[in-house]
């Protein structure tokens, strides 16, 4: 090649090397374009979404005109004053002057500097700085205040005033929370556009962007106005603008009690939102899965409210709501309050009587003199709890005081809750002496089935069955059907479980579907059956329970599938919410993205004890046993009273060749829980690990009364016993995991070698 065709080729491969240069310039920034446009779009789409539900809503003012006297009824409630702008006539009083106060370890204050009013106290980097007041939460018996904070974020404070003495407090009392927490008031815990406006508000619309990690929330109304209830009226004013004192107005619908019961519990109530979008006239289970008793502690297992868990629950748990009274019979719909005081509310029922109420004699039924503490249905019915250190808040389950509960698992009873200088058995001895036999009721019954079943007791199986049987009231059933979870590897169990799953209460088929979970699987079985109809259920809690309990497998873009990943999205902004999301992605085989997620959420919850945990099953499968040990050990040492927490550090421990700190493990686990069947079944083998085979045998025995079902348990009996020669205890115990399952290669191999 000549020096003239080199310089030619060069020239050429250069202005090549410039025009591939310049395509991938031009093309990046089509690109670039591309996705700004679809962004701006997004953005858009978002945008008109917002205001097109928005744009519904008219604003409580356009109400008062043709509604006069519900509109003054409603204007200074306790729901129109949910949230509010500061008003200087009602607010400075706890301002002005400067009030300096302790609470915990911190000292905060409030004051008006400048015209601004201020809450000085923590900040999240744990500096003392002002922070201006925004908006008020209430007004009466406490208030407290949101601040405007980044990326979108509304704080409310931890520190209230009372309104009554005009006291500063920490609503948290003596927990002495920190900056950082989770629950300091500059944590997630206590973020207005996740925790509190959607209730305090009219039509709140979060908006949050899990990617930025920002909100851009937006509502049609400050406080909880008209529409709030009664939803969009723009419609409805302009029909009744250009149609008026014409009847048949097409705009307004009447809803049914259910719907207004509805209403009601869609905020007072303790719940999962599944997808913020609750509008009047929708059903309750349609947006929310409701917590309800259960193995934790959020309520005692009679029903009352133990947490911060609002009325619905504890409502629907009754007999009230059971022969269809609801929320409006007690309750004024535009001040809240009740319609009747004192004992003729009741009495409009109890007294004529209206079936199915019993009919009450006041005078003969409450034993206490006329006027006084007792005398009153609500005393006794409709105890008192004080949430967030001045809120009294009544107990709507309507129960009866049972001392004999108290006694037996220390569940509250309105009788000692009065008289705090007399004993439990001072209370039970009077009811006794009142009511005789009466006191044996189905109540008493049931909750003590379900106590035992809180404690993991096996007794409580047969009551259990029986409320899945013959309860009338479908929280209950809802409850036993979640209990017996537990004791899912029994075949009766099971049966009431899939039983359950047809059930006529979204409720309960809910539960069937979180209770159908462990015996879902690869294989075609009754469960994966009952769970995949159940994906088409005609109630969305019912669906997206179900689509959790076959994540493993699910179609994302089924129905269910959808509604699943909007739910997970929607509560993305809470550790809890990444949680799940963790979850999901570790058992559909992604356990990187699992990982990625559970550090983000520790990082905004170090003090989670569950996060903890399930980054643990993450590192476990992965094979970093050394950083499944760790984590389970801060999950043990924030939860030291978890069982299976314990369980599975001593699983790690023996993964990692530590066994006696396993051997330790397993006996705290099965301390704890002494009916813990898989505990026992491991510690056997750890016992036999470090050759205390009398040991591993008695711990074997004690797994085997527990899980009769199990055929590894009796298998490994019979290792023990072949290697200590006790060759016919061995073939007895080898035939009995046969029994169980007569494909049991390993114990068949174990008889034929037993000579």
């Amino acid at each position: 090649m000549s020096s003239n065709q080199t310089e030619v080729s060069k020239r050429y491969k250069t202005f090549f090397k410039l025009l591939v240069f310049i395509i991938v310039v031009l093309n990046i920034c089509l690109l670039i374009a591309v996705s700004k446009k679809q962004k701006q779009n997004e953005s858009k789409n978002k945008d008109i979404s917002t205001d097109t539900i928005l744009n519904k809503y008219a604003g409580s003012h356009t109400c008062a005109d043709c509604h006069p006297q519900a509109f003054e009824k409603w204007r200074y409630s306790h729901h129109a004053l949910a949230e509010r702008k500061l008003i200087p006539a009602v607010d400075r009083a706890v301002f002005d002057p400067p009030r300096k106060f302790k609470h915990g370890s911190q000292f905060s204050e409030a004051r008006i500097n400048q015209g601004k009013y201020e809450i000085v106290t923590m900040g999240k980097d744990g500096k003392i700085k002002p922070f201006p007041v925004e908006r008020v939460f209430g007004v009466s018996p406490l208030r407290q205040f949101v601040i405007k904070y980044q990326a979108g974020r509304f704080q409310v404070t931890e520190v209230a005033a009372d309104s009554n003495t005009g006291e500063w407090f920490d609503v948290y009392g003596n927990e002495d929370r920190k900056a950082g927490e989770w629950g300091h008031w500059t944590g997630r815990g206590m973020t207005w556009n996740s925790m509190c406006a959607i209730c305090h508000n009219t039509r709140f619309i979060k908006n949050y962007d899990a990617e930025k990690d920002v909100y851009d929330s937006k509502m049609a109304e400050m406080g909880v106005g008209c529409e709030a209830c009664h939803s969009g009226m723009k419609a409805h004013n302009k029909w009744q603008k250009n149609n008026p004192n014409r009847k048949g107005d097409p705009t307004v619908v009447k809803f049914t009690t259910n719907q207004w019961i509805s209403i009601c519990g869609s905020c007072h109530s303790r719940r999962n939102d599944l997808n913020g979008n609750f509008e009047p006239g929708s059903d309750f289970f349609d947006h929310y899965i409701l917590s309800i008793p259960d193995e934790t502690d959020t309520y005692y297992p009679d029903g009352q409210v133990r947490d911060e868990d609002f009325e619905l629950a504890a409502f629907l748990s009754s007999r009230m709501n059971y022969s269809r009274v609801s929320c409006r019979d007690c309750h004024d719909s535009h001040t809240y309050k009740n319609i009747l005081q004192d004992n003729a509310l009741c009495l409009r029922c109890h007294e004529a009587p209206i079936l199915p109420a019993p009919k009450i004699d006041q005078q003969t039924h409450s034993f206490h003199k006329p006027n006084t503490s007792g005398f009153y249905c609500k005393d006794c019915h409709l105890p008192q709890t004080p949430y967030m250190q001045r809120h009294l808040r009544r107990d709507h389950g309507f129960g009866i005081p049972d001392p004999l509960l108290t006694i037996r698992f220390d569940i509250p009873n309105a009788c000692n809750r009065c008289h705090t200088n007399q004993t439990d058995q001072w209370s039970l001895e009077y009811v006794e002496k009142w009511y005789g036999e009466k006191m044996k009721r189905w109540s008493r019954e049931r909750t003590i089935s379900i106590a035992l079943a809180k404690d993991g007791k096996s007794e409580a199986l047969s009551g259990l069955l029986k409320i899945m049987r013959e309860e009338q009231i479908p929280l209950w059933r809802a409850a036993a059907v979640n209990l017996l979870k537990r004791w899912y590897f029994r075949p009766e169990v099971q049966k009431a479980i899939l039983a359950a799953s047809e059930d006529t209460a979204p409720i309960v088929r809910g539960m069937s579907a979180r209770s159908l979970e462990p015996l879902a699987g690869d294989k075609e079985n009754l469960a994966n059956a009952a769970l995949s109809r159940l994906l088409n259920d005609n109630s969305r809690s019912v669906r997206v329970q179900s689509a959790w309990s076959l994540r493993s497998s699910l179609d994302t873009n089924s129905t269910a599938g959808k509604e699943l990943i909007e739910y997970m999205k929607y509560n993305s902004d809470q550790p809890a919410g990444l949680l799940q999301i963790g979850v999901f992605y570790f058992d559909r085989g992604e356990a990187d993205k699992s990982i990625e997620v559970l550090k983000k959420a520790i990082s905004w919850e170090t003090n989670s004890a569950p996060l903890h945990y399930a980054l643990a099953i993450c590192y476990s499968a992965i094979g970093y046993a050394q950083g499944a040990v760790k984590e389970l050990e801060t999950a043990c040492h924030l939860a030291p009273k978890e069982a299976e927490y314990k369980f599975k550090l001593a699983l790690a421990y023996n993964e990692t060749d530590q066994l006696q700190k396993a051997i330790a493990m397993f006996e705290e686990a099965v301390k704890l829980d002494p009916e813990f069947d898989q505990a026992f079944y491991n510690l056997g083998l750890a016992y036999d690990a470090n050759g205390d085979t009398e040991k591993a045998l008695a711990v074997l025995n004690r797994a085997e009364v527990l899980n009769p079902y199990s055929a590894r348990i009796p298998y490994a009996r019979a290792t023990i016993l072949f290697k200590l020669g006790r060759l016919e205890e061995a073939r007895n115990a080898a035939s009995r995991a046969l029994q169980i399952n007569p494909d049991y290669k390993e114990a068949m191999f174990l008889i034929q070698n037993i000579k």
